[in-house]
Order: structure tokens, then C-alpha cells, then sequence
């Protein structure tokens, strides 16, 4: 199998930010709003960032947009894991970071959709409606 088509640095790079993005609106929501929120915003998040960030990773009509929007996804998934791992060893995660680490990878996925159904841009102004 050829993976020449997997642009790793954009790949890594989005799963990354996508991580450290969710991080950051989990914390807010949880500063302003609550527990609850902040459980609520884990969720959208997890598959709001990833999906985000493929849409970066993924644009212009790259080839293979689907693949690598899931990969953003799962970098930011293994990202969280290894972290996770190093900080709470022994721990085990609780059901709804385990369902946020799959919706990580479906919002990745879903951004990488979106990408590759949006026309390549050209660079070109478009023309005025006015």
C-alpha cells in the first residue's frame, strides 16, 4: 500500500492542535458553566476540534482527505492516551473519555469527508455579485 497521499506533518500538527484545542474549551466551559457543561462540551469537543482541524489538514481537495482527516483524529486520540498514561498510570479512563476518544476519530473522519467534497480553490478572487 502506497502512502504517499498522507501528509504526516499536517496530520500530527492538526491532531495536536485539535488535543490542546479541546483542553482549552473544556477548561472554559468548566470555569464558566459547570460540571455538567463541561462533561456536555467534552463530547461536542471531541468531535468538533478534530473535525476542525481535518478541514486545515485536508484542504485544497487533497487526495485521500478522508483517511487523513481520521488520522488527525487518531493522533489526537494517541496523544491524550500517552498523556493520560504518563500522568495517571494504572488508571483506567472512564466511559466517557473512551466514547470521546471514538467521536475524536469520527469528527476527523467527518472533517476529511467535508474537505474532499468542497471544490479545490484556484487562487482566484470570485466574481462580485453586486
Amino acid at each position: 500500500m502506497v502512502m504517499r497521499n498522507i501528509y504526516w506533518g499536517r496530520v500530527v500538527a492538526g491532531g495536536l492542535a485539535a488535543e490542546f484545542l479541546l483542553v482549552v474549551l473544556v477548561a472554559v466551559v468548566r470555569a464558566a458553566f459547570g460540571e455538567t457543561a463541561f462533561l456536555a462540551s467534552i463530547l461536542a469537543g471531541s468531535a468538533a476540534m478534530p473535525f476542525l482541524l481535518a478541514l486545515w489538514v485536508c484542504r485544497g481537495g487533497r487526495p485521500d482527505a478522508m483517511l487523513n482527516g481520521a488520522l488527525v483524529g487518531g493522533v489526537a486520540v494517541a496523544f491524550y492516551i500517552v498523556l493520560f498514561t504518563v500522568t495517571a498510570p494504572g488508571q483506567s479512563q472512564p466511559l466517557l473519555y473512551e466514547i470521546a476518544h471514538v467521536l475524536k476519530i469520527f469528527g476527523g473522519l467527518s472533517g476529511g469527508f467535508v474537505a474532499a467534497r468542497r471544490p479545490a480553490s484556484t487562487g482566484e478572487s470570485a466574481p462580485s455579485a453586486v
